[in-house]
């Protein structure tokens, strides 16, 4: 079984269109297993605005659930290739 940073950057590969929400669905689990909680003021600039909410969205989870959303959204749209 592949570990999180192995699916992280199968991800990173993944051969399929997906939508903006899509990325920004895989940033925030990211970002929240790799960082934790989110920890920097909300940007004015649109773009890092909606990177700073999905990050924001999954403020509380652990860096271990985290992880294991972040692998379960993979194999969502793994199966899509």
């Amino acid at each position: 079984m592949l570990n999180f940073e192995e699916i992280v950057e199968k991800a990173k590969k993944l051969d399929i269109t997906i939508t903006k929400e899509d990325v920004l669905e895989f940033y925030g689990y990211y970002k929240q297993a790799t960082v934790g909680d989110c920890n920097i003021e909300e940007p004015e600039d649109p773009e890092k605005k909606a990177r700073y909410n999905a990050w924001k969205s999954k403020a509380g989870l652990t860096i271990e659930d985290a992880k294991k959303h972040y692998i379960e959204v993979y194999k969502k749209y793994v199966t899509k290739e």
